[in-house]
């Protein structure tokens, strides 16, 4: 018997073996429910092709052109990524509304004899959580800001507080952006509904009650907005500060941003693109400097001109809780495993 649901919280999701979204590729790409898996019953040139034919030539003809391939990719799956599932499997399905393409995909699993269930709905039903939790009624959230200046450590330090369980939402990670100029990474950035549906899923999986640690960062990550009641909780938590000195972050940059520091063509589009109250001579040093390959003292002398001030005058116009400050010297791994223990015994005390 094909079951229904509407139920998409964590606990009901982890519950499956397997979400599987049935749709095309590129609607998959786009955004998903996390932690499922594509097995398109149209692929994106079979979907444009069949829709096309049922727009311009016969709904009927559309219809079954479509059946038959649908029925050809779902045999595929059987006997591919479903070859080594056994009678118990439990499997989630849905399409984009829950319409034609999960129901053939679910009609069979059933005739297959396994405990399929079907999203009602399909993925719109996931995607009015996602607004609903975000932006509709978004949660209140207990946030505390790692802050500091460019080159601290503060990613890898938040990235480390999970072994001492503090709760944490990594913005930069869900983002695949560092947060900055140079902050782009391979793979390219996610788009604003995945980043979304990350950051909704991570969001279920904390207690509110609790703290939660989240770096400091523009209303921007990249080109991913952060949902402005995130936003808003984040510009009234309480802070805890990273400091190290100048030498210190311009090593750790260097590291941090290994592949960009080996690509000068990259690292000189980067520089090209600064604002513009720098002045030209200026900007045109630095990226002699990148071509020179004199990576870390560009490195030092672009946190002193460009990032400390910006970070000082925003510093500044902040009005929030400092809880207290780790000061790293070496931003090593033990460095940095150091002061996330601090971290973690000021948050602790939070209650």
């Amino acid at each position: 018997m094909i079951r229904r649901t509407t139920d998409l919280g964590p606990a009901a999701r982890d519950a499956f073996d397997a979400i599987i979204d049935v749709r095309s590729p590129a609607e998959f790409a786009e955004d998903h429910v996390p932690g499922a898996i594509n097995l398109p019953v149209l692929d994106d040139a079979q979907r444009a092709a069949v829709g096309t034919e049922y727009v311009q030539r016969s709904k009927f003809l559309a219809r079954r052109s479509g059946a038959a391939i649908v029925a050809r990719n779902i045999a595929d799956h059987l006997e591919g990524a479903l070859a080594d599932r056994d009678g118990s499997f439990q499997p989630l399905v849905y399409c984009w509304r829950g319409g034609q393409r999960s129901g053939a995909m679910v009609t069979v699993m059933d005739q297959v004899g396994w405990p399929v269930t079907l999203l009602e709905g399909g993925y719109q039903t996931w995607r009015r959580q996602v607004v609903a939790g975000l932006y509709d009624a978004p949660p209140a959230l207990r946030i505390v800001l790692i802050d500091g200046p460019t080159g601290c450590g503060k990613t890898e330090v938040l990235k480390r507080l999970a072994a001492h369980g503090i709760q944490t939402l990594d913005l930069e990670g869900m983002a695949n952006h560092r947060g900055s100029l140079f902050g782009a990474m391979p793979g390219g950035q996610p788009s604003q509904k995945a980043f979304e549906s990350r950051l909704f899923d991570a969001i279920q999986r904390l207690d509110p009650a609790r703290p939660i640690v989240v770096e400091a960062e523009s209303s921007r990550v990249g080109e991913r907005t952060v949902p402005p009641g995130l936003w808003a909780a984040m510009g009234t938590g309480q802070v805890i500060t990273l400091s190290a000195s100048l030498a210190s972050r311009a090593r750790h940059i260097v590291e941090t941003y290994v592949e960009i520091a080996a690509d000068p063509e990259r690292l000189d589009r980067a520089l090209s693109r600064l604002p513009r109250h720098h002045a030209k001579a200026t900007v045109t040093e630095w990226r002699a400097m990148a071509a020179r390959g004199e990576i870390e003292p560009l490195a030092a002398q672009l946190m002193e001109a460009h990032y400390d001030p910006a970070y000082a005058r925003t510093s500044d116009r902040r009005d929030r809780t400092v809880l207290g400050t780790a000061t790293l010297t070496t931003l090593n791994a033990d460095d940095q495993a150091r002061a996330a223990g601090v971290i973690a015994e000021m948050v602790a005390g939070l209650g």
